[in-house]
């Protein structure tokens, strides 16, 4: 049996109802476990509010006064720890207003003039992700630094290049290094313009049509640090294009986060050997002593799934929503903090992994030593004979063929055993047939040779101010 509360509402919103709202509704309605951590946005958002309410002659001096203290109080409190966060009161907004009113008296229920919880939630979530953006930021340059750091350290040392997870060409461990380097730059200029659109102020926006009351929305936006107002307060009511914004640059964070774990997961076993995790970011087995497993790889590749997952739900919560707000946004908070909780927890463990990471040089450039990694700078030494590309890829093909039957590498045969699948080959075929020789080559922009990974090197570390 459903337990009501029979007499009349006691909600701050309840005048027009007779009757109380059933504890299984409060309990299915209620944000207020999972949104208090906005409080501070909440609060520095109602004192830029109220401050302007003052100076638009809608509150009084004393008024504004006695707001001010008594957000303070409350904010301290819950810092404390000693605010009582109640499920009735359904979430943040309420329960910071509700104590406000029991704290000041009269003068705490004139702060809601001019807005609604509609535009006051998205000012507190734009707020929180402009501060997560900032913090993702700074932790992508943490990661990024880590990886100039590594290619600094082995500059010079190479290591098979893969396609289809096939050995495919020599390059350096910096190169590589550096690849990921420009991949999270990416996703740090990604975050930066997520929050350049998201900062933009929604309140004064109200319910959805704006209000009568004579406010200064630009001034509460300069107070709180945006770079204007929204434009329209029907798109601004019902806008969470900000949170799936956000949700889809953090997704592409993880996503690199899994491919990098993924090849740590590869370089650290047995078969490949490339990699020395620290003992620090592994775990051993319950059952095998001999164990070393490469968990934080593994807990990052898995949690993408849930980074995935999240960004999914908030497009489909959104998908068929009609203008303006609509109670399913209520649902946008908890895969918004789940993803900044997961995506900022991996990018830091793997920055901090990276930087205690060891290359296993010597088998590394073992590895380029097989699997006919140089055949394409063959073919391109026969291009530079003038011979066409697509004849000169059937050549090596064959000399490839050939090798295979005989047991051996290319840079293993003879000048003679090379002529008899090209009469244009000569003794310096093997300066282009040798690791060393194939990685200098590569010296177009953006190339794995020494002089443009070295330039590149020099020019992250200068980004990077190293």
């Amino acid at each position: 049996m459903t337990d009501e509360k029979n007499s009349g509402s006691d909600k701050l919103w309840g005048g027009r109802f007779a009757e109380g709202t059933a504890s299984s509704v409060e309990a299915f309605t209620a944000s207020i476990h999972y949104d208090s951590r906005l409080y501070k946005y909440d609060i520095a958002g109602s004192r830029a509010h109220a401050t302007m309410l003052s100076n638009q002659g809608i509150l009084s001096k004393d008024e504004l006064k006695a707001i001010i203290d008594g957000l303070t109080s409350i904010e301290k409190d819950i810092e404390a720890g000693t605010f009582e966060f109640k499920r009735e009161l359904e979430d943040i907004h309420m329960n910071i207003e509700k104590a406000l009113v029991d704290r000041v008296g009269p003068a705490g229920a004139k702060l809601h003039s001019a807005r609604s919880r509609n535009d006051q939630i998205a000012l507190d979530f734009k707020m929180y992700l402009r501060d997560q953006c900032d913090i993702l930021a700074d932790l992508l340059n943490t990661i990024r630094r880590a990886f100039v750091l590594l290619a600094r350290k082995y500059l010079g040392d190479v290591m098979p290049g893969y396609t289809h997870l096939q050995r495919a060409q020599p390059v350096q461990i910096a190169h590589h290094m550096l690849a990921y380097y420009e991949m999270f730059g990416r996703d740090r200029e990604r975050i930066l313009d997520c929050r350049k659109r998201l900062n933009l102020s929604p309140l004064g926006c109200a319910a959805m049509a704006g209000t009568g009351l004579p406010i200064d929305r630009e001034q509460v936006a300069e107070a709180l640090g945006f770079d204007g107002v929204t434009a329209n307060s029907m798109d601004t009511s019902g806008d969470r294009d900000f949170a799936i914004e956000f949700c889809s640059c953090a997704t592409m964070i993880q996503l690199h986060l899994s491919r990098l774990s993924e090849e740590l997961v590869l370089w650290s076993s047995s078969e490949f050997s490339f990699v020395d995790i620290s003992d620090k970011f592994c775990t051993g087995s319950s059952i095998m002593p001999q164990k070393k497993n490469p968990d934080i790889p593994e807990l990052i590749r898995g949690k993408s799934g849930r980074v995935v997952g999240s960004l999914m739900s908030l497009i489909t919560l959104v998908k068929g929503l009609p203008l303006t707000y609509n109670r399913d946004l209520q649902e946008d908070k908890e895969p918004v903090f789940d993803t900044v909780d997961t995506v900022t927890a991996s990018v830091a463990i793997m920055a901090e992994l990276l930087e205690n990471l060891q290359f296993r040089t010597k088998t590394m450039a073992e590895a380029t030593k097989t699997g006919f990694i140089t055949a394409t700078d063959l073919a391109d030494y026969l291009v530079l004979q003038d011979v066409p590309f697509r004849e000169a890829h059937g050549i090596v093909g064959r000399a490839v063929a050939y090798c295979l039957d005989k047991g051996c590498e290319l840079y293993d045969l003879s000048v003679e055993e090379l002529k008899q699948f090209s009469a244009v080959i000569e003794k310096d075929v093997f300066e282009v047939l040798s690791v060393e020789g194939s990685v200098n080559s590569r010296i177009s922009t953006g190339g794995t040779g020494l002089v443009r990974v070295e330039e590149a090197v020099q020019n992250a570390e200068k980004q990077m101010g190293i």
